[in-house]
């Protein structure tokens, strides 16, 4: 015997709304007939959202929404690249935080692990989504915050085995942040991203069998301070979106299923910068 209850999605309507009105324009673009699909775009949203906030699994929606796992997966397919393709650009993002009058952005890489592996990667016996640092395999997507940690821009995945200097490098975004750092907007990041310090303000690090000086020491703290709280947006993210602590769809989509997260959340709080 089967056991029903009652579940509330934790979005407001106007969020679940937003979403139906993307499906809605995107079945008219494919020309898609009235009556033709099994759900109507409302409940096509909620599944989205489901599977997006609660992580609840596909076999699941199929079963609640009387549809196929296949047609689950088209569906959830479909809302993930719709929402994605209302991310921001990053130009749009750091022109906006300029116009904020914000004095700093912070960029973090954060890692989505994904139970997909044995994809060969260049260094044999090595998978191409392992990571060595988080011994865990994972996708590794660029977040880029406001001061209070408020996630603005989301970059595309690269494999887990990239530090974050490499996959800022392969985005091809580091021109466009030295444009915007040459204003009076700095962008602030940590140890990682030491190899691009010249675009990117990060701490001191402390010398080999020496020590920091006190001037030194006094920037660090106080960089360290201020860079910390843009680790909330990474966390945001994820505590927001359930979808986001483990990806079992193909590690390549996980760039497009963050951006989806980061628009939803936008779009949930009526907040973009």
């Amino acid at each position: 015997m089967n056991v029903t209850y009652t579940a509330i999605l934790p979005v407001r309507e106007a969020t679940v709304s937003f979403l139906s009105g993307l499906l809605h324009a995107e079945r008219q673009r494919l020309g898609t007939r009235a009556g033709t699909r099994s759900l109507s775009c409302f409940k096509q949203a909620v599944l989205v959202i489901r599977w997006l906030v609660d992580g609840t699994r596909i076999s699941q929606l199929a079963m609640d929404n009387t549809i196929s796992r296949s047609t689950g997966y088209a569906y959830l397919h479909e809302g993930l690249t719709v929402l994605a393709a209302q991310a921001p650009g990053l130009h749009s993002v750091l022109l906006a935080a300029r116009m904020a009058g914000y004095a700093y952005v912070s960029i973090d890489g954060t890692l989505i692990e994904t139970d997909r592996c044995r994809t060969p990667g260049p260094t044999p016996g090595v998978d191409l989504w392992w990571s060595g640092k988080h011994d865990n395999h994972g996708g590794n997507v660029q977040v880029i915050t406001a001061p209070d940690g408020w996630p603005l821009w989301t970059s595309p995945v690269r494999p887990g085995r990239e530090h974050d200097t490499t996959a800022l490098r392969e985005h091809g975004i580091l021109p466009l942040l030295s444009t915007f750092t040459d204003g009076n907007l700095r962008v602030l990041g940590d140890l990682g991203y030491e190899g691009e310090a010249d675009t990117i303000t990060v701490a001191f690090r402390k010398p080999k069998n020496g020590a920091c000086t006190e001037v030194q020491q006094q920037f660090n703290k106080a960089h360290n301070a201020v860079r910390a709280i843009g680790e909330r947006g990474n966390s945001l993210l994820k505590t927001t979106f359930k979808a986001l602590r483990n990806v079992s769809l193909c590690p390549w989509s996980i760039g497009r299923i963050t951006a989806a997260a980061l628009v939803l959340l936008h779009i949930d709080h009526d907040r973009t910068t």
